[in-house]
């Protein structure tokens, strides 16, 4: 008889994309960048932004919908927003009725890759890895930024954004069987970045700022303890600056912490401290430093593809 030879399986590639709102585009160029390089994931998994356009990969909709993206202009954002100041500033029902209505009206078992994404229990502060059911509320349930989105109700428990506990989530694409892990850490440079490069205003209205809201931004900004006539040291910074700002800092924190724990083969961090919140509008530049991100990280892909055999 002779010797049984163990089977040889080529590795599946885990494609792990992080939170970051507008600073999210840049997982388009990284996807682009990395198929030119004869990389395609074989798991898609990822947290807020990253859910979003890891469903649209996996769906096999990410080049209609990159062109959506690439088209988007500050009215087309502003014409998404349903404000409502009851858990969050925004429902986002409008959004997510767009992309089931265009992109991603399938449950995730039958996408065209594995999928799954983060949310966050706000009841218990569990992680919640969503890998199955509609698509839409995946993403939604990711979505859900404290102070910007209303919280998402899923299986009796309330969730907010899986940045919270898992902003690059590799733990869930070892989990879905990746050998190889990829991870596109989008908070890298974001900390002390008020301090150094200050950012342009979170979202601008223009000269169409409502006067409610025009006070809340001036009355959130002042410090607590600054007396009148004393002149602030930095630009104060709006109320939408001030939730981002501590959503970033919390975040770029815990993915610290969690990927030298569980650090991912390779980490793809596009430079993007610049954008704001929702400057969803600058995609373009996002996608392009995306793709620059990619190409820095060329030599190593290269030399782990030949070692691995990917």
């Amino acid at each position: 008889m002779s010797p049984q030879h163990p089977i040889h399986k080529k590795p599946k590639i885990g494609l792990i994309l992080g939170s970051g709102s507008a600073r999210g585009w840049s997982h388009i160029g990284v996807i682009q960048a990395l198929e030119e390089a004869g990389i395609k994931p074989d798991i898609i998994c990822g947290t807020s932004i990253g859910a979003l356009v890891g469903a649209a990969y996996a769906a096999g909709e990410i080049d209609v919908f990159t062109k959506w993206v690439l088209d988007l202009k500050i009215g087309n954002v502003l014409s998404f927003m349903d404000v409502h100041l009851n858990g969050g500033f925004l429902k986002g029902e409008k959004i997510m009725n767009f992309f089931k209505d265009h992109f991603m009206d399938r449950n995730i078992e039958d996408l065209n890759l594995p999928f799954g994404s983060v949310a966050t229990s706000l009841t218990t502060g569990n992680e919640i890895w969503i890998r199955e059911g509609s698509t839409v509320d995946a993403v939604r349930a990711s979505l859900a930024l404290p102070g910007l989105f209303t919280p998402f109700i899923r299986d009796q428990e309330i969730l907010v954004d899986g940045g919270l506990v898992n902003p690059v989530p590799v733990s869930l694409a070892r989990a879905m069987g990746a050998d190889f892990l990829i991870a596109v850490d989008l908070n890298s440079d974001l900390i002390g970045r008020y301090f150094y490069n200050p950012p342009a205003p979170a979202f601008s209205f223009g000269n169409n700022v409502p006067e409610w809201l025009r006070k809340l931004q001036q009355n959130f900004g002042k410090p607590a303890n600054l007396q009148e006539g004393t002149p602030l040291p930095l630009k104060t910074p709006s109320l939408l600056d001030v939730i981002a700002s501590s959503v970033n800092i919390m975040q770029a924190q815990i993915t610290r912490s969690r990927m030298a724990g569980e650090p991912p083969h390779i980490i793809i961090a596009p430079q993007l401290a610049h954008l704001s919140l929702l400057d969803f509008h600058r995609a373009a530049e996002a996608i392009e430093e995306g793709r620059r991100a990619v190409e820095i990280c060329l030599p190593a892909l290269d030399k782990l593809k030949k070692h691995k055999k990917l």
